[in-house]
């Protein structure tokens, strides 16, 4: 066993429980949970419903990362990550940890927009935690564009290197 497939083939793995526990979560507890808030509270209209359709694309984001992730495996396994297919996997990391990290900064801005505009709801903790949460998914996403940049830049070297070899 090469030293990168003790790496991949632990990794495969996680990445399939990962992916199985976010269908259960997508197709069971999701559902179920907002489904008993909207039956525990009538009068918060189609809140439940519109957090249950936000908590599922940001599912949905995070299993386009996990296959995307996958793709990029089975490259680096047949040594061609700093090929041109690897650059649309990484662009669908991309572009998922954007629409997730959009989604998140607008219900985040809708949510404390709310309790700042209900006076018996200004705990500012809320707030803070959603603030952090974006944060830390901007970083997470300029982390991934700077990432795809040096995988360019690594993939320039590396034809060039082909190339004088």
């Amino acid at each position: 066993m090469t030293r990168i497939e003790r790496v991949v083939v632990p990794l495969r793995v996680l990445l399939v429980l990962g992916f199985a526990g976010l269908v259960v979560a997508q197709t069971f507890s999701l559902p179920g949970q907002f489904r008993y808030m909207a039956e525990q509270n009538p009068d918060l209209g189609p809140v439940p419903w519109l957090l249950l359709a936000f908590a599922v694309l940001e599912v949905l984001c995070i299993q386009v990362v996990i296959v995307c992730t996958w793709r990029l495996l089975t490259l680096v396994r047949a040594d061609r990550i700093f090929s041109d297919e690897s650059f649309g996997w990484v662009d669908g990391i991309v572009w998922a940890l954007v629409v997730g990290w959009v989604l998140l900064a607008g219900v985040s801005a809708f949510i404390v927009g709310v309790i700042y505009f209900t006076p018996e709801l200004r705990d500012p903790g809320t707030p803070m935690l959603l603030f952090g949460l974006v944060l830390i998914g901007g970083v997470v996403v300029l982390t991934v564009v700077v990432l795809r940049a040096l995988l360019r830049q690594a993939a320039v070297l590396r034809a060039d290197m082909e190339d004088v070899i």
